[in-house]
């Protein structure tokens, strides 16, 4: 690794910033659903784990624009790599497929299908 933001400091300061990001995230973006869910009567059953899909993309989303700007487009690719390599320590709920759009999307389209049965339920 030639570059200066290519050294494993580096990419171990971005893992640890990303762990740190991770909760605050995903109740940033949970509290919405469950909020809408609860006002509309859904079970607390189908709302949390809705809530849960509906928060992750989101989450991975701004997760992944930190990468980019610490890294750059061109370079985000070895910490991928990285986390890739290193299994069993830092790249241990990583999985290549998280920051595919398509990945993504269907989450959030599984929190809505999760949301419209838990309504239909209450009709």
């Amino acid at each position: 690794m030639k570059h200066q933001e290519l050294n494993l400091k580096n990419f171990k300061r971005i893992h640890l910033i990303n762990s740190l990001l991770c909760i605050p995230l995903l109740l940033l973006f949970t509290w919405p659903y469950i909020y809408i869910a609860r006002f509309t009567g859904i079970e607390d059953f189908l709302a949390y784990p809705g809530a849960a899909f509906f928060a992750i993309p989101f989450m991975i989303t701004i997760l992944h624009g930190h990468v980019t700007m610490a890294l750059g487009s061109v370079h985000r690719h070895h910490y991928y790599e990285w986390l890739t390599e290193t299994p069993l320590t830092y790249g241990l709920l990583f999985y290549p497929m998280m920051i595919r759009t398509r990945f993504r999307l269907m989450l959030l389209v599984v929190s809505l299908i999760l949301f419209a049965i838990g309504f239909a339920l209450q009709v």
